[in-house]
């Protein structure tokens, strides 16, 4: 038989011969019941229906009474009474409504694997199910308006992407179609945007303008709010002539289809105006892939976030900063700013969806940031996965069940569309092409799903087992081993899991030789995956290739390229393992041996050509780098302070020194003093370790380094306790030049911080020849950071003397290099340099420009406010302006962006000299003589004359001013008295020094 609600009801044989059904209320009862075909009815839900709210008295007799009309009219059987309710069994697929969703999913899906003809055919199919209003045969009530407001929007989501799969198709779509059902419908901005798409392609610019001026205007009117991001998009594409191009998105593509929870994905849809989500169940549900299937049909820009490699809840927001993208500062402090802090400041002005994913182990610290972001953040929506809730007010739970699985005596038509079951076809297919559910393997299938509770990583592990066996012995094994029981409740710990997964891993497992086993469980001392070579290095074992293709083949371990990395709950098992077996402490070892020498072969490639490939390499192991170096501190302390010495230049060129914080600290705490052979690799970790160092190393490290009498082993050493200890007060010694010793790198670096000293004195030939050979240095060795350090001095020289085209040309290479370095902090000081020589040029509209893009990259590197020098310099540009008040307010940010780091002295002495100035132009002198004297007291901190005669000038004029002089340069302007011999901005570069 073939149902019709999809219009008026419709009932026909199987002949195709029209039956009659009855009256109004047996026509209503048969609506609602093929609404759930196959499904029970409740009496209540059917009154519901029939009399809305306020039923008659004896409805539940009048309900039976229909119901044996309609049995009357229908063959036998088809209506069952099941206690509560009623039952019609029937296929859902024989009812349109239920075809037409279907249908409606499946073109979807094709539409967004890009299958445009074969989309627009299936919907084309969906929607000429309908043949007029649905439901038509209802009474009037909330019970039919729910429904049919559930229908039309689907009919209308169909719509529009069997429109969006015409407008790929080279006929094209129906612009008159199109016109009339974006008119009727004005305030659904997808259609007004492919109605203004087709009309572009049709050749009719000016038409598809006018469509997003009236659509502006009806949502202004009618909503008041303004067209969505994408029409807006859509709008530029049309002025521009070109078709606008896809929302960019962090979310990594799936490389199987999405099968069994396209309810639970519509829910998430649903929920749009709810802005934190969270995906609950127990392991091995597909909590991942539902969240990134969501996530890819969300207009916002989307980021994933892994939270698995998480230690503890301190380490959540530093995991969100590296899925968005953000580096560590560099230079800007030597106490990071909070990362929580970091990203509402990126992410506060941008309409963003986050997916939190694996949070059952952190769930505190996730909590707690979701809860400050979304506080925060008002365009940020969040999709979290966990076990259990975060527990946050607001929060919208989304449950996560097993796969429905067909009961055992199901027939094999009707087992097939079972969820759990069409999970298991489709990922047999993959393994063994043609496999269908049929009459000969159904029975065995449907004991497979039902062994493994639905949880669809179990099906997906145990289909993988076609390539060996048939579904019938896969059954007979999953039977034998008897464990697969679903736990209602895990421990949040990240070392445990769902027992039914463990079960199916230790199945697998139990499949192993010995030698697969023996590699496997060593596979669990990496952290992100491992290379082929990494693996043949620390396992140890013979025909590890081979080996890898096994486990592959087997489904635990995924092949990723030239990587190689296990699922967490794989890894986990196998950790277990390699405890169990005793030779864990071997293993972490020879792996922390592999990735030292890694790191070791890295570093001098770093200072060189090559620096962005082995910053890519490094990169890629980073995960692994980390785990050696926490399991040597407390392992192998030796090993430990060698892995901080040879990654010192990669943390600090990728953005990731403060990661190496607090096991620096951690490794210093335990060995107390240097070591004897590695007292260089000593001051290392000291210099990463402040401000954390335990009380003496920081004496100890200096000591050290004014006793060096040879050059050091890693060249980056003395430039990196150059950028810690500060500039030397005096000229660079011959203490130092032993430091640099012969190596290339360091010989350059030494040119470098001779010139930056020589133009901090005032020695502004001597400076610019001294950057003039760093430049030659750093290019010959093609090594973009220094190559850039060198190239500012030289445009800081041309500003100096006013040669404007030189110093811009010089500042716009240098800030290429340090684009393609990514490094964000670096490229801000470089505009704040330039903007200051903008100032002398008299173009203070460019200086702005500089100032504030510099205020922005620094901002996008995370911080949650521009560097003082940004603050200053506008502050400067205000004053001239005359606007005091606003230079007032700089200067004060200034002053509160300058209260830490190394070179922090010198930024408070020029914001405190601004504000005694300003005082000063003010009318205030006892205000201005305060200022002046703080600015005084910190120059004194600081080894650059510069700085200090700029505080002693302002200290002297606020005393004449204060005795009745007349110092008119002091209120003249922010920077009257400054000399102009040297740039104002004392550097934050490396300088070699040998004391502090």
């Amino acid at each position: 038989m073939q149902f019709g609600v999809l219009g008026s009801l419709e009932v026909r044989s199987a002949a195709g011969e029209e039956i009659p059904v009855g009256g109004p209320r047996p026509r209503a009862l048969l609506v609602m019941l093929l609404l759930n075909a196959g499904r029970v009815v409740g009496v209540t839900e059917l009154i519901d229906g029939q009399y809305g709210d306020d039923p008659p008295a004896g409805a539940a007799n009048a309900l039976q009474a229909q119901v044996s009309r309609l049995r009357r009219n229908l063959p036998a059987g088809v209506v069952e009474f099941h206690g509560a309710g009623y039952r019609l069994a029937v296929d859902p697929g024989d009812v349109d409504v239920h075809r037409f969703e279907r249908l409606a999913r499946e073109g979807r899906r094709l539409l967004v694997e890009g299958h445009h003809e074969a989309a627009a055919g299936t919907l084309r199919e969906a929607l000429g199910l309908w043949r007029g209003p649905a439901l038509a045969d209802l009474p009037p009530g909330s019970f039919r308006r729910e429904r049919e407001a559930r229908l039309e929007e689907l009919r209308l989501a169909a719509a529009e992407d069997l429109v969006e799969a015409e407008l790929a198709l080279p006929e094209g779509t129906s612009v008159a179609e199109l016109r009339r059902l974006a008119d009727a419908h004005p305030l659904r901005e997808r259609l007004r945007g492919q109605l203004m798409r087709a009309l572009h392609a049709a050749g009719r610019q000016a038409e598809a303008l006018e469509v997003f001026e009236e659509t502006r205007r009806t949502l202004a009117e009618e909503l008041g709010a303004d067209p969505s991001p994408e029409l807006a998009a859509v709008h530029l594409a049309v002025l521009r002539a070109a078709e606008p191009a896809p929302p960019r998105r962090r979310l990594a593509a799936q490389l199987t289809s999405f099968v069994g929870r396209e309810r639970e994905l519509e829910r998430i849809g649903a929920l749009r105006d709810s802005r934190l989500v969270t995906i609950t169940g127990p392991g091995g549900t597909g909590k991942t892939r539902l969240a990134i299937e969501a996530a890819g049909r969300d207009r916002r820009e989307a980021c994933f976030v892994d939270l698995t490699s998480a230690a503890d809840d301190d380490q959540v927001p530093r995991a969100v900063l590296g899925a968005l993208g953000l580096r560590e500062t560099g230079f800007q402090s030597l106490r990071t700013a909070d990362p929580a802090d970091r990203l509402v400041a990126a992410l506060a002005d941008r309409e963003s969806l986050l997916v939190l994913d694996n949070c059952e182990h952190v769930i505190a610290g996730t909590a707690a940031l979701a809860r400050g972001l979304l506080a925060e953040c008002p365009g940020l929506r969040v999709l979290a996965t966990s076990r259990e809730p975060l527990g946050i007010t607001g929060e919208t739970l989304v449950p996560l069940a097993p796969l429905p699985t067909p009961p055992p005596d199901l027939p094999p038509r009707d087992a097939a569309a079972y969820p759990a079951v069409r999970l298991f076809a489709d990922r047999a297919a993959a393994v063994r092409p043609g496999f269908e559910v049929g009459p000969d393997n159904a029975a065995a299938v449907v004991r497979i799903c039902a062994a493994l509770d639905g949880l669809p990583l179990a099906i997906e592990l145990a289909a993988a087992r076609l390539r060996s066996f048939t579904a019938e012995e896969i059954a007979g094994r999953l039977a034998e081993h008897g464990r697969f029981r679903l736990l209602s409740r895990g421990d949040r710990t990240a070392a445990a899991r769902h027992r039914t997964l463990r079960a199916v891993v230790e199945w697998s497992w139990d499949l192993l030789t010995p030698e697969e086993r023996a590699l496997a469980r060593r596979l669990a001392v990496f952290t992100g995956g491992a290379s082929l070579e990494a693996v043949e290095e620390v396992c140890g074992v013979d025909d590890a290739a081979g080996l890898l293709a096994d486990l592959v083949d087997r489904s635990l371990v995924e092949a990723d390229g030239d990587r190689y990395r296990m699922l967490n709950t794989i890894l986990l098992f196998c950790a277990e393992k390699l405890a169990e077996s005793g030779e864990e402490e071997r293993l972490r070892a020879a792996h922390a041996r592999h990735f030292l020498g890694l790191a070791e072969r890295a570093a001098p490639h770093l200072l060189r050509a090559g620096q962005l490939r082995w910053l890519e390499r490094l990169s890629a192991e980073h995960g692994n780098l980390m785990a050696a170096l926490r399991w040597a501190v407390r392992g192998d302390r030796g090993t430990a302070m060698r892995l901080v010495a040879a990654l010192a230049i990669y943390w600090w060129l990728s953005g990731r020194r403060a990661q190496a914080g607090e096991a620096a600290a951690e490794l210093l705490d335990a060995a107390g003093g240097p070591p004897e052979g590695l007292e260089e690799e000593y001051v290392v970790c000291v210099a990463h370790a402040v401000p954390r160092a335990p009380a003496g190393h920081w004496e100890r490290a200096g000591e050290i380094m004014r006793s060096l009498d040879r050059p050091t082993r890693h060249p980056f050493t003395v430039a990196l306790w150059g950028m810690f200890a500060g500039p030397p007060s005096g000229p660079i010694g011959p203490e130092a030049e032993r430091l640099l010793g012969s190596d290339p790198w360091n010989r350059a670096l030494g040119r470098l911080s001779r010139g930056l000293l020589a133009m901090f004195g005032g020695e502004i030939a001597r400076g610019e020849r001294e950057f003039a050979e760093a430049l030659t240095g750093f290019r010959d060795l093609g090594e973009r950071w220094g190559t850039a350090q060198a190239l500012d001095g030289l445009a800081l020289i041309a500003g100096l003397r006013g040669e404007w085209a030189r110093a811009r040309e010089t500042w716009g290479e240098a800030l290429r290099l340090m684009e393609e370095l990514g490094a964000l902090e670096e490229s801000a000081d470089l505009l704040a340099h330039r903007a200051e020589a903008l100032v002398r040029q008299g173009d203070p509209a460019a200086a702005v420009a500089d100032y504030r893009r510099a205020g922005e990259l620094a901002r996008k590197a995370g911080w949650p406010d521009a560097p003082a020098e940004v603050h200053l310099g506008l502050g400067r540009i205000a004053w001239y302006r005359g606007d005091l008040a606003e230079a007032r307010r700089l200067f004060g940010a200034a002053l509160r962006a300058a209260e830490h780091g190394p070179f922090a002295a010198g930024t408070r002495t020029r914001a405190l000299t601004a504000l005694g100035r300003l005082a000063e132009a003010e009318g205030d002198p006892a205000g201005a003589r305060l200022r002046h004297r703080r600015a005084l007291a910190a120059a004194r901190r600081t080894p650059l004359t510069s700085d200090l005669a700029a505080a002693a000038e302002g200290w002297a004029g606020a005393v004449l001013l204060e005795h009745g002089g007349d110092p008119a340069t002091t209120a003249a302007g922010p920077a009257t008295a400054e000399p102009a011999s040297a740039p104002r901005r004392a550097s934050r570069r490396a300088t070699p020094t040998t004391s502090r």
